[in-house]
């Protein structure tokens, strides 16, 4: 049995939250081509969205995606973010919430599992001898330049105010 995400169990409680003490909940959201979102708005690939009751007209919060209808400016428009592009979820008048890790969107999901499933042979370069040997030597060179790998494991709580 595949594992379940608890993301989408979390956002959802954490609206509840916002809206039961009286705080705006707001959605920080990594914006890609599966999201729908008003692009003027978006700022360095992201979005920051009020959900509260007053700001939105059908309000769904689903275990893939949540949609809704919000104004901007002025005039309405259909809003669909898929929970995996969901970077925070806090409340607007303390700062207090849950920050995620998005490390791969929806829309790169959708990419991945469309190559995967077409099952189309892919053509890769095969190195030749001659080059093998350098590109070792190369690899195992220690470069300044390099960036330590990444930590696994659990995701950090941020603060975003």
């Amino acid at each position: 049995m595949s594992d379940i995400s608890t993301k989408p169990y979390l956002l959802r409680a954490l609206y509840e939250w916002c809206t039961d003490s009286g705080f705006t909940p707001y959605l920080a959201v990594k914006v890609d081509s599966a999201t729908t979102v008003p692009m003027e708005y978006v700022k360095k690939g992201e979005i920051i969205l009020n959900i509260s009751y007053g700001a939105t007209s059908g309000l769904k919060m689903d275990n893939d995606a949540i949609h809704f209808r919000a104004r901007f400016a002025g005039v309405s428009r259909e809003i669909y973010v898929p929970v995996q592009n969901v970077l925070a979820i806090y409340a607007n008048e303390n700062g207090q919430g849950m920050a995620f890790d998005v490390s791969t969107t929806a829309a790169e999901m959708a990419a991945t599992a469309e190559e995967t499933a077409s099952g189309a042979p892919t053509l890769s370069a095969v190195p030749d001898r001659a080059s093998e040997a350098p590109a070792a030597e190369m690899s195992h060179s220690p470069d300044g330049d390099d960036e330590p790998p990444k930590k696994g494991g659990r995701p950090t709580l941020t603060r975003i105010k």
